[in-house]
C-alpha cells in the first residue's frame, strides 16, 4: 500500500536518513522515497498509516 506524508522539518541528509530508518524499524521492507524540497514522504508498506506517522513523529518532525 502506498502512503503519503507531509513531513516538516527534514532539512539535511541525515534528517532524510532518519525518517527512512523510523519507518524502517516498523516495517524492515518499506520503500521509502523522500522529496525533502517539497517535504514529502511516500512509503510502500503494508504496516497502518498511524504506525508510520508515529515512528516519523517519534524522531521530532511534524507529520501531516
Amino acid at each position: 500500500m502506498n502512503q503519503n506524508f507531509q513531513v516538516q522539518g527534514m532539512t539535511c541528509g541525515h534528517c532524510e536518513r532518519a525518517v527512512t530508518q523510523a519507518v524502517q524499524r516498523v516495517d524492515p521492507t518499506a520503500e521509502v522515497k523522500i522529496d525533502r524540497p517539497a517535504g514529502k514522504v511516500e512509503v510502500q508498506t503494508t504496516q497502518p498509516r498511524e504506525a508510520i506517522a508515529h515512528a516519523i513523529a517519534e524522531e521530532g518532525y511534524a507529520v501531516q
